[in-house]
């Protein structure tokens, strides 16, 4: 898929997905923000990059560990996240941190500004992974830190079926490597191969719990990576998509709820001491 194709979808799907998206996914979320933030350590007084911040559930907490003395930025590709996050930063009252919408691959920042720089659940919609890896080391400080979280292997995430479903509907090609970083060491390699050191990689297992589902469903398709195509089927095609998610889930079912098995990478990682030549 072209790139640029690639990166409308994505910041129109997500400015869809963005009035549902924390509501129905800060919960089932948590264990990866929480394992993200505990690798990055984001210090009192820190200068720290969000990169894909939604509506900066991460940011936030990054803000909050900083303190008065340092500053976080966060940037995403969607307006409507953006302006999302931005709203949440003041209800919060919270001075030390601010939003951008910014191009992941293309970050309009200076060398070396930055003491740690986080990804969370946004490397794997990035038409090309390593140039935005690349860009991540180009803005970090020597020995600066890089924590970043993707989605693990497809046989541990019961909730995948949401792609081949909503891909006999329409060719939405939102994200078709989706899965490929979590992939044995794929994301571990990926950093060293855009100048990271002391590369450290985990895996996070996690159940993503929906109160029935309706609350499942609207996860899948109106929360999530499918919003833009959800937005064009028809109310015919919705009961069918539904239909066929909710029976693909059938197997995690409890007592009414849903217990769906999922799984992230975490990978940590500093850059180098002395700059290199990234081209």
């Amino acid at each position: 898929m072209d790139g640029r194709l690639q990166r409308r979808v994505q910041r129109y799907g997500w400015d869809l997905a963005a009035t549902d998206y924390e509501t129905l996914w800060s919960t089932p979320l948590a264990k990866a923000r929480a394992a993200l933030l505990e690798w990055a350590a984001p210090a009192e007084g820190e200068q720290v990059l969000d990169i894909a911040c939604g509506t900066g559930l991460v940011t936030i907490e990054a803000a909050r560990a900083v303190g008065a003395r340092g500053r976080v930025l966060g940037t995403d590709l969607s307006d409507r996240m953006i302006s999302t996050a931005a709203q949440r930063a003041r209800d919060r009252k919270l001075s030390n941190c601010e939003f951008l919408r910014m191009d992941g691959e293309a970050l309009a920042l200076p060398d070396s500004s930055f003491d740690v720089v986080l990804c969370g659940l946004g490397l794997m919609y990035m038409p090309n992974p390593e140039l935005a890896l690349r860009e991540m080391r180009r803005t970090l400080r020597a020995s600066g830190r890089l924590a970043v979280a993707v989605w693990g292997e497809r046989a541990k995430c019961g909730w995948s079926a949401v792609f081949p479903i909503v891909d006999d509907e329409v060719r939405s090609e939102v994200c078709p490597l989706f899965f490929q970083l979590g992939q044995q060491d794929a994301l571990a390699t990926l950093c060293a191969a855009a100048g990271f050191e002391r590369v450290r990689l985990r895996r996070v297992a996690a159940t993503l719990i929906f109160a029935n589902a309706d609350e499942a469903c609207d996860a899948a398709f109106l929360g999530g990576p499918v919003a833009l195509a959800w937005s064009r089927f028809d109310e015919q095609v919705r009961r069918r998509v539904r239909a066929r998610y909710t029976e693909s889930i059938a197997p995690w079912r409890d007592r009414g709820r849903y217990r769906i098995p999922g799984e992230f990478v975490i990978a940590a990682a500093s850059a180098s001491k002395q700059p290199q030549c990234l081209e």
